[in-house]
């Protein structure tokens, strides 16, 4: 009997997550999966074979109690399943909904092998959507870290995003005191000003902020790492350790003629307008974006997903997405790219542009696009682009959105003598601790290794994090190292 029980549930067909009709959802920012019902919830852990070596939590870079939850789950003991997610990831109803679970929990999930995996993310977010609805963090995280606070410690995170806010949330557990600087007037780095309110509403993330501040954690909001405070004058006034989580938020452009006109922007620029100026409410908020009809983004990941579908969703007749590769090279989630054609995103493999041309006015209005073949697989076992030379063609456009990758800002570097940097300016940080060059230094997510996942740049907050808590207390009996889950030193 029990022999059959892992093809039985892995013929369980995976629940279904309800999502708004594409024609509707495509002009309105609200979120698009419409997450679990109790019921659904129930079915779905149901799912769960319970391994005794599970292998999703092998592939969650911040080891998350996969089983554990999802057991509360069928037991409907939301309340402690909550717990279980806290237990690891401070961010469980942002990581819900973000983290690529498709290449990491899920793809490592054993009914998977023989059928659909469990929805593990879909089941994390339905416990921390439920829990936090009932507005009860402090009764999870209050009382504990404020009776075992030290008044002699303090540690500084600069930047306020995943990694940042892992680390914060991890120290403050233990009792340490931390302070999250953060450059721009709201809290919550790429999660608030890069990931569009469709995907991730503002909302929820600002629920898992007040759940941090009910451990204790500080946030100062208008502190410019590097400039209004640096690391050098942190560590003089005191602070025991430094965390650096400020990303990399450097935008590249393609270097092509034409990509000063009027109408050419980073998606980073193009997305902080809408989602933290909160164009996306515009009339309701005074604070408009360019206005466009015809637009073309370029890039594959999820940030050329996010500019194209805010952009249709902005009241644009037509939005195309320019890849330079075939759909099954572009890195975007699988899910997002699945989004947005049945929204209407016009999909242009295998172009590349090579001229913006502008009006009499400076303003954009044709893309001469190149057309590519692939060619040999380069460093990264993706075929290399090659151009067809003298195939070319010309759309007319008024807004372009450059998605192409982000660098290092150079901010923390300048300013922090002695701080180790490698390619881009990236920081040179300890795989297994994120130690940097400067003792008591750290750093991690995207600013060591690039742009990467929400998730990635947490597990590296929680290594950094459980380093500094056994260097200021002592290291903690019976504890497991932390996993490294790939994360690059730079070194």
């Amino acid at each position: 009997m029990a022999a059959n029980a892992p093809s039985k549930k892995a013929k369980v067909p995976r629940t279904a997550m309800p999502e708004q009709d594409p024609k509707v959802r495509a002009r309105n920012f609200q979120e698009v999966a419409l997450g679990y019902t109790a019921e659904m919830a129930r079915i779905e852990a149901g799912r769960c074979l319970q391994c005794k070596k599970p292998a999703c939590r092998k592939g969650c870079p911040v080891e998350i109690d996969i089983p554990g939850f999802i057991k509360q789950i069928v037991g409907n003991d939301l309340d402690e399943a909550y717990a279980v997610l806290r237990q690891t990831n401070s961010l469980p109803a942002v990581c819900g909904r973000v983290c690529p679970q498709e290449t990491q929990c899920e793809g490592s999930c054993i009914v998977g092998k023989k059928g659909e995996p469990v929805a593990i993310g879909r089941l994390e977010r339905f416990v921390a959507d439920t829990y936090l609805a009932k507005t009860a963090c402090e009764t999870l995280t209050g009382g504990p870290a404020c009776s075992m606070a030290r008044d002699d410690l303090k540690v500084a995170c600069i930047g306020s995003g995943p990694s940042s806010l892992t680390c914060a949330g991890y120290l403050a557990a233990k009792g340490i005191p931390v302070t999250v600087f953060e450059a721009l007037h709201e809290v919550g780095g790429v999660l608030v000003y890069g990931i569009p309110e469709f995907r991730l509403p503002k909302g929820v993330v600002r629920q898992e902020i007040e759940a941090m501040k009910a451990l204790g954690v500080e946030f100062r909001p208008n502190w410019v790492g590097g400039k209004t405070i640096t690391v050098p004058e942190l560590l003089e006034s005191g602070y025991n350790a430094v965390f650096i989580g400020v990303g990399a938020g450097l935008p590249r452009f393609l270097g092509v003629p034409g990509e000063n006109l009027i109408g050419v922007f980073s998606a980073n620029e193009y997305l902080t307008r809408v989602n933290l100026g909160r164009a996306y409410k515009f009339p309701a908020t005074d604070t408009p974006t360019f206005p466009a009809k015809h637009v073309v983004v370029f890039g594959g990941g999820n940030v050329a997903m996010d500019a194209a579908r805010t952009a249709m969703r902005l009241g644009a007749d037509k939005v195309s997405l320019a890849y330079r590769r075939t759909e099954y090279e572009m890195p975007c989630r699988r899910e997002e790219l699945h989004h947005a054609k049945e929204e209407g995103l016009d999909i242009l493999c295998l172009n590349a542009p090579v001229e913006f041309i502008g009006d009499e006015n400076g303003r954009l209005a044709r893309i001469v696009l190149q057309r590519m073949e692939l060619g040999e697989p380069d460093e990264s076992g993706r075929c290399s682009p090659v151009a067809c030379q003298g195939d070319t063609c010309t759309l007319e456009a008024d807004m372009a959105i450059v998605a192409v990758g982000t660098g290092a800002n150079p901010l923390i570097s300048q300013s922090t003598p002695g701080l180790e940097t490698y390619r881009r300016g990236y920081i040179v940080a300890d795989a297994a601790t994120g130690e940097t060059s400067i003792p008591n230094v750290f750093a991690g997510g995207d600013i060591v290794t690039g742009a990467a996942t929400v998730i990635s740049a947490m597990g590296a907050g929680r290594r950094a994090a459980k380093a500094i808590a056994d260097r200021l207390l002592g290291p903690a009996a019976g504890q497991p190292p932390e996993k490294t889950a790939g994360q690059s030193a730079g070194a």
